[in-house]
C-alpha cells in the first residue's frame, strides 16, 4: 500500500507540475500575443469601419429556451450596435414559458408568411416567423424544442448573410464588439473562419439600454469566483492557444463563423451536449483533412457579458453538462490522437484536454486523498502537507495575477482597487473548497454521460433588472441605446 501511495503520489505530482508549466508558457505566449494586439489596435481603424459599406454583413444567432427574463436586454444590446448592415434572428426552440410573447409584446410583432427557407443543415422545421417593419433588423423565430445545436441548425438555415455570429439569450454585447471580430476576419477572410469572443461576467455591474456600463464585481461569492475563472480562461489560456491555431472552443455564448464552412461540416450535431466545442472540432478536422489554410481566432477585446449562476445547484448542473460535453466530444474525436495530419490539435490540443480536463477530477481528487493518507500513515509531515496548499495557492495566485496585468494593459478598463484585491483574495480561496466541488461535479458529469443522462439541468434565469422598473423603449429611443439603470447583483 505504501509503495503504491508513493508512486501514484509521484505521478499525480509529475501530472500537476507538467500541467502547471504548460500553462505559464500558454500565460506568456498570451502576453506577448497581447503586446501585439496593443500594437495593432493602437493604428486600428475599426471605428470607421463600423459605417463601411465594405463591411460584409452578419446574421446574428440567438437561440432562445425559457428566455423570457434576459431576452428583452439580450435583443436591446444587439439592436444598439455599432455595425453597418446585420440581422438578428431569434430562434425560440420550443420555450415552455413566455419568452415569445414578451418579445412579440416588446417589439409590437406580428406573424408573416414563412419564406422560403432553404435546408441547408439538418433541423426541425420552423412553424413561424414574426416581425416588425420598424425594427428591419429584427426576425424572431418559432420552432418545435430540439435543443440548442438544433435551434442554431435553424437558424443557419434562416440567415441570409454570409457571417453568422452565435450569442447565448442571457448575454449582451458591448457595441463595438461584433465590428471588433468582423475587423479580425477582414484582415484574412479567405482563412479566418471563425473567431471567438471575450466572455465576462456581469453580475453586479449597471446595465443601461441593455448594455454594461459600470462594471463592478459581484457582492455574492459563486459569481466573483466564476469571474476569476472566466478572466484566467480567456486572458490567460485562449490569447495562447489561439497563437497557436490551437483553440478546441469558441464560447457559445458569442462567437463569428463563415457559413459556408459551417454548412460544410454539416452544422451543429443535435446529440451532442457541447455543441461549442464540437463545431470548433469539425472545422478543424475538416480543414485538416482538406490541407485547406485556415486559423480559428480569439478576439480579447470583443467582449461579451453573462449572467453567472448564483447557486450551487445551477453552478453544478452547469458544470455537469460541460464536462458531459467535454467527454462526447473527446471521444468522439479520439481517432486526431497522435496523427500527423491533424498537427498541433492532434499532438498538444487534445492530448492537454483529455488529461487535463477531462481526467482531472480523478487526478485532483485522488492525489488529494493520496496526500492525506501520506499524512495519517505517518509517510510525512504536516508541515509537507501545508506547504504542498501554499504551493498551489502561490500557482493560483500567480496565474489570477497574469490574468489581471493583461487585462488592466491591455483594455485599460477602470477597475476599483477593492476589486482588485477581492479577485486576488478569492483565486486563493478558490484552491480550498471551490476547486474541489467543481471536480466533483465534474465525476458525477462522468456518471451521468455513462449512464446517457444527457439533460439540461435546471438552469434559473435571474433578470438583469432586479428590483428595477424600466420603461418599454420606442423604436427611437432603442436606436439611440436609452434606458432607465438596472443593477445585477
Amino acid at each position: 500500500m505504501r509503495a503504491f501511495l508513493l508512486e501514484y503520489g509521484l505521478f499525480a505530482t509529475l501530472l500537476i507540475t507538467g500541467s502547471s508549466l504548460l500553462y505559464f508558457l500558454i500565460m506568456a505566449l498570451s502576453s506577448q500575443r497581447m503586446r501585439t494586439q496593443i500594437k495593432s489596435t493602437m493604428y486600428s481603424r475599426f471605428r470607421e469601419l463600423s459605417g463601411s459599406e465594405h463591411v460584409p454583413p452578419v446574421s446574428i444567432l440567438v437561440p432562445s429556451y425559457n428566455e423570457e427574463l434576459t431576452i428583452i436586454d439580450n435583443v436591446r444590446s444587439l439592436m444598439a450596435l455599432e455595425f453597418p448592415q446585420y440581422e438578428v434572428v431569434v430562434i425560440n426552440d420550443g420555450s415552455q414559458d413566455s419568452t415569445l410573447q414578451v418579445l412579440v409584446d416588446e417589439f409590437q410583432l406580428t406573424r408573416i408568411r414563412p419564406s422560403s427557407i432553404r435546408s441547408l443543415v439538418q433541423s426541425k422545421s420552423i412553424e413561424e416567423i414574426y416581425h416588425n417593419p420598424q425594427y428591419p433588423k429584427l426576425v424572431v423565430i418559432n420552432k418545435k424544442n430540439g435543443g440548442k445545436a438544433d435551434a442554431l441548425n435553424a437558424g443557419i438555415n434562416a440567415a441570409q448573410y454570409p457571417l453568422v455570429a452565435t450569442i447565448d439569450a442571457d448575454s449582451m454585447l458591448e457595441k463595438d464588439a461584433l465590428i471588433r471580430l468582423v475587423q479580425l476576419y477582414m484582415e484574412n477572410p479567405e482563412q479566418h473562419i471563425a473567431i471567438g469572443g471575450n466572455v465576462r461576467i456581469a453580475n453586479g455591474s449597471t446595465i443601461q439600454g441593455g448594455r454594461v456600463t459600470k462594471h463592478r464585481l459581484s457582492r455574492k461569492s459563486l459569481p466573483a469566483m466564476q469571474y476569476v475563472e472566466y478572466m484566467r480562461a480567456f486572458l490567460g489560456g485562449r490569447i495562447g492557444w489561439s497563437a497557436l491555431n490551437g483553440l478546441l472552443i469558441v464560447s457559445g455564448a458569442f462567437g463569428l463563423f463563415r457559413k459556408d464552412y459551417l454548412i460544410e461540416v454539416g452544422g451543429y450535431e443535435a446529440d451532442c451536449p457541447g455543441e461549442d466545442m464540437n463545431i470548433v472540432m469539425k472545422l478543424h478536422r475538416y480543414m485538416l483533412q482538406q490541407g485547406l489554410p485556415y486559423r480559428i481566432l480569439f478576439c480579447p477585446d470583443a467582449v461579451c457579458w453573462t449572467q453567472a449562476p448564483d447557486t450551487l445547484s445551477i453552478l453544478g448542473s452547469q458544470r455537469k453538462r460541460w464536462i458531459r460535453g467535454n467527454l462526447w466530444n473527446v471521444i468522439h474525436f479520439r481517432a486526431m490522437l497522435f496523427v500527423p495530419k491533424y498537427k498541433i490539435i492532434g499532438w498538444l490540443a487534445l492530448p492537454y484536454t483529455i488529461l487535463y480536463e477531462t481526467l482531472s477530477p480523478f487526478i485532483k481528487l485522488s492525489g488529494l486523498v493520496a496526500l492525506l493518507a501520506y499524512v495519517v500513515m505517518n509517510m510525512t509531515q504536516w508541515p509537507i502537507l501545508l506547504a504542498f496548499i501554499l504551493i498551489n495557492l502561490l500557482i493560483s495566485l500567480l496565474f489570477t495575477t497574469g490574468s489581471l496585468i493583461i487585462e488592466e494593459i491591455a483594455f485599460k478598463r477602470s477597475t476599483q482597487t477593492a476589486d482588485i484585491w477581492k479577485i486576488i483574495g478569492y483565486s486563493m480561496l478558490m484552491t480550498i473548497g471551490y476547486d474541489q466541488m467543481n471536480a466533483l461535479w465534474k465525476l458525477h458529469g462522468h456518471a451521468d454521460f455513462l449512464r446517457r443522462n444527457n439533460s439540461w439541468g435546471t438552469m434559473v434565469r435571474r433578470s438583469w433588472k432586479e428590483d428595477v422598473t424600466e420603461q418599454p423603449l420606442s423604436p427611437t429611443q432603442l436606436s439611440a441605446g436609452q434606458s432607465s439603470k438596472a443593477t445585477v447583483m
